[in-house]
């Protein structure tokens, strides 16, 4: 029996030669059946997130090149936290609820825990948010939702899978992308809007990309529709309730205010709801208003707000999908998943008088 030291172990995951003939190697392995080293590893440790035509490939080749692995040597080059970093820019907004519980189901399948941080908490305190989940050795990371981290998401992708979930920033070459079709959505909310008959509209528009292509699906659809319309109005609300009431009352306190108003989500149409409120107004009645991501909020019976429906579970899985997929293909061009949103509607809409 020949007995290999620790020392002797080599770094590349085989025993070292001996006999004056050098041991295959998890390189020379993954060379032969035309894979990367990872998956190379998943297969030695048996992990399922390895399709079975790859399996068969890397089996035959260790048969092949007589690869023998090494549990120490194995644990040192691959050891992983099985742990996945999740960044959100803030948890008060409940759309992030069935996103993430897409993403959690999706990666739980395969052992992996998601870790959540609020990066306006991080802010606050002063706090690096990337850093943070990178200090803590996490697998790979999830942006969701519009960040201010640019620079910080663009230095994780260069040693890391980073996958982002419901935003298309920063747009970096091998960074996946699961989002809705945010044009879509905004088509089908204004279409809506118009064949009820509103000719006075208006948008409150959100940040970002995101909030720029909500925005330009709004104008488009009014513009392509040929309809007399009368305004459309734009104002700058960002995605918060408190932001939402301040751009509702500039909007509703106009020389002609509108009939309807389009909000860049549920939660900025929670905050006009209550900017009518206090000016007597009636919803649906003289203002009728049509939200974004369909929340478990748009859903109650007292507030029942027409909203459209982005597909939140579907995206937040789709992107732990992605991130599976690119811890074997770390630099390979970025995929882009869009969800066709639908329209929801409820009692917050309805024709003018």
């Amino acid at each position: 029996m020949t007995i290999v030291s620790v020392d002797e172990v080599n770094p590349d995951g085989g025993a070292a030669a001996v006999g004056g003939r050098r041991a295959a190697t998890i390189r020379d392995v993954a060379a032969h059946a035309g894979v990367s080293k990872s998956v190379v590893s998943r297969v030695v440790r048996d992990e399922p997130n390895v399709s079975e035509e790859r399996r068969e490939r890397v089996r035959a080749a260790m048969a092949e090149l007589g690869y023998r692995p090494n549990s120490i040597a194995r644990g040192l080059s691959e050891a992983r936290s099985g742990t996945v970093g999740v960044v959100i820019n803030d948890l008060r907004n409940p759309w992030y609820v069935s996103l993430i519980e897409g993403l959690a189901t999706t990666l739980d399948a395969v052992d992996l825990a998601p870790i959540l941080v609020d990066s306006r908490l991080d802010h606050q305190v002063g706090r690096d948010t990337v850093e943070t989940l990178l200090s803590r050795q996490v697998d790979g990371l999830v942006v969701v939702g519009t960040t201010d981290a640019r620079v910080d998401v663009e230095r994780a992708a260069q040693s890391m899978p980073v996958v982002l979930a419901g935003t298309l920033e920063p747009d970096l070459p091998t960074v996946d992308v699961a989002v809705d079709d945010d044009l879509v959505g905004a088509r089908l909310a204004t279409e809506h809007l118009l064949a009820l008959g509103h000719r006075r509209l208006a948008h409150i528009q959100g940040p970002g990309l995101v909030g720029s292509l909500r925005r330009q699906g709004f104008e488009e659809t009014i513009a392509a529709s040929g309809a007399a319309v009368e305004s459309v109005m734009v104002d700058y609300g960002g995605m918060t309730e408190d932001g939402g009431h301040a751009a509702a009352a500039r909007l509703l306190d106009s020389a002609a205010p509108p009939t309807a108003i389009f909000g860049f989500n549920d939660m900025t149409c929670l905050g006009a709801m209550s900017a009518a409120d206090d000016r007597g107004i009636s919803v649906p009645g003289d203002l009728a208003l049509l939200g974004y991501d369909n929340t478990q909020l748009a859903g109650l019976r007292h507030i029942s707000l027409t909203s459209i429906d982005n597909g939140n579970f579907t995206v937040g899985a789709q992107a732990a999908k992605f991130l599976i997929q690119r811890m074997d293909r770390l630099t390979a061009p970025r995929l882009v998943y869009r969800h066709t949103p639908e329209l929801v509607v409820r009692r917050t809409t309805a024709a003018p008088r």
